[in-house]
């Protein structure tokens, strides 16, 4: 009997192409059914530098950006997202980060979590940003 079969959705990975997806041995978002999960996404360049600079609310726009790229791939939209988490390191302007997060959600409005953590991978990371998604049925298409 075949996953399908029983019922059991298909799981799909999606990859950026960055570097460390496949030396760490992980998806930027995997979708299994209906449900999309991006992984943390972060500003960082595949040649070592950041976009955004040192500006964490230019960096989380990056990583909307990089976030929504990452579920249209898994046809899912930012206006999908049921669920948000955002981790920043000490001494950076969490405000800022929470007003970029109203730019992307404010009509949207996920449940949402907001973070010190000690440190990320690399310290000009400032921000790292995971999503879930739950794409809806298509019109017309029965419902599980």
């Amino acid at each position: 009997m075949s996953a399908a079969d029983a019922g059991v959705a298909a799981r799909r990975t999606f990859g950026s192409g960055g570097p460390w997806e496949e030396i760490y041995g992980y998806s930027r978002a995997v979708r299994v059914g209906d449900i999309v999960h991006v992984a943390g996404t972060t500003a960082a360049l595949p040649d070592g530098g950041v976009e955004g600079g040192a500006d964490v609310a230019a960096q989380a726009r990056v990583v909307f950006d990089r976030i929504e790229a990452a579920l249209a791939q898994a046809g899912a939209r930012l206006a999908d997202v049921v669920r948000t988490r955002m981790y920043v390191v000490p001494g950076v302007d969490t405000d800022a980060v929470g007003r970029v997060h109203g730019e992307r959600f404010a009509h949207i409005r996920p449940a949402s979590t907001l973070v010190v953590v000690h440190a990320l991978v690399r310290a000009d990371l400032l921000v790292e940003i995971e999503a879930e998604a739950i794409v809806p049925p298509e019109p017309g298409s029965p419902l599980p």
